[in-house]
């Protein structure tokens, strides 16, 4: 399901597309026991609920070539639809190259929400990319507001630069009233604070609902999720690229970023190894509103089978799936992905 490209021009490259390959190899647990599935956030948007849901990003930066960008958006919309019984997407159309600073690209953002392609519009670093943060926030948030969509940033701005621009989306979520709709990824300019300053912003974020997500890249770089979930903040697990011209790795195997996260953390004891897998899982449902997979009464019937003693063992050894379920009908076995 993820196209392959030498270029961004058919899937982003951050991409959170789950594919074939991604669901085969989704998560699990079980030689007699079953593990709820769990969820791709985002992106780092935006980062889902089972095994196999996924943001998935299209790049849709103006260019010579304009009308490819608009086919790349339309494409996974068509790879949506063809194998929706396999897996959930939300769709973000994404800015790779910049909102203002390369021309054209806030019409084509604007026409694929208008047309109902899309489930979010994103944006990427205000100042330190478009060097525009007031203009590339107003596009992106009045584009949400007028056609219902939500909205999903990928801040990397450390410092100054990057709270000036939370700042500057809290400020618009509140203004607009789209609490609940907007999501933040990576945001490097969090873990870095004081303990009072990042219990400040924390508020805010919790007050408006803003949902924030990490792909654990280092241990100064992932998310305080622990301090972020005391004042409610919604926090998710993401894979950022899928083996894409971003980059050779990234294999949207949300039990290997739980995984990575253990590592980065430096966690060493079971319900430590536990939380991991729980952020990877129920946090990514959280940020994409979707329902809890947990084996309760109601719950969605995706889950993936593994061998293995326990959750913790499962977190460290990553083993291969045996059987990935999704809506209760088995979509992979064995590793291969089944249809």
């Amino acid at each position: 399901m993820q196209p392959s490209s030498s270029s961004p021009g058919a899937v982003s490259r951050r991409s959170m597309l789950a594919g074939a390959a991604a669901l085969a190899g989704a998560t699990a647990t079980a030689a007699a026991t079953a593990v709820p599935a769990q969820a791709m956030s985002a992106s780092a948007s935006t980062p889902t609920a089972d095994s196999a849901s996924a943001s998935a990003s299209a790049d849709v930066a103006a260019s010579a070539d304009s009308g490819r960008r608009a086919r790349a958006v339309e494409g996974v919309a068509e790879a949506r639809e063809r194998l929706r019984h396999a897996l959930d997407v939300q769709i973000v159309a994404f800015p790779q190259h910049g909102v203002v600073r390369t021309p054209g690209t806030a019409a084509l953002l604007e026409k694929a929400a208008r047309e109902g392609l899309i489930d979010m519009i994103g944006g990427i670093d205000p100042i330190g990319f478009d060097e525009a943060l007031d203009e590339q926030l107003d596009v992106v948030f009045g584009i949400a507001d007028r056609h219902g969509v939500g909205v999903d940033i990928h801040l990397h701005d450390r410092g100054e630069k990057g709270m000036k621009a939370m700042r500057g989306i809290v400020d618009r979520t509140r203004a607009l009233s789209l609490a609940g709709k907007v999501t933040v990824s990576h945001v490097f300019c969090l873990p870095g604070l004081s303990d009072r300053e990042l219990g400040s912003i924390a508020a805010d974020l919790g007050e408006q609902d803003i949902a924030l997500t990490t792909v654990s890249p280092s241990d100064s770089l992932v998310l305080p999720i622990a301090r972020l979930r005391e004042h409610g903040v919604r926090v998710g697990l993401g894979s950022d690229g899928v083996r894409d011209s971003w980059s050779p790795f990234g294999n949207a195997d949300m039990m290997h970023r739980a995984h990575i996260l253990g590592w980065v953390t430096d966690v060493r004891l079971d319900e430590e190894l536990t939380g991991c897998y729980d952020v990877a899982a129920h946090g990514g449902a959280d940020v994409m509103g979707l329902a809890h997979a947990d084996f309760t009464a109601g719950s969605p019937a995706d889950f993936v089978l593994v061998r293995g003693e326990c959750l913790p063992q499962v977190v460290v050894d990553t083993p291969r799936r045996d059987m990935v379920v999704h809506g209760g009908v088995v979509v992979a076995r064995d590793g291969e992905f089944v249809g």
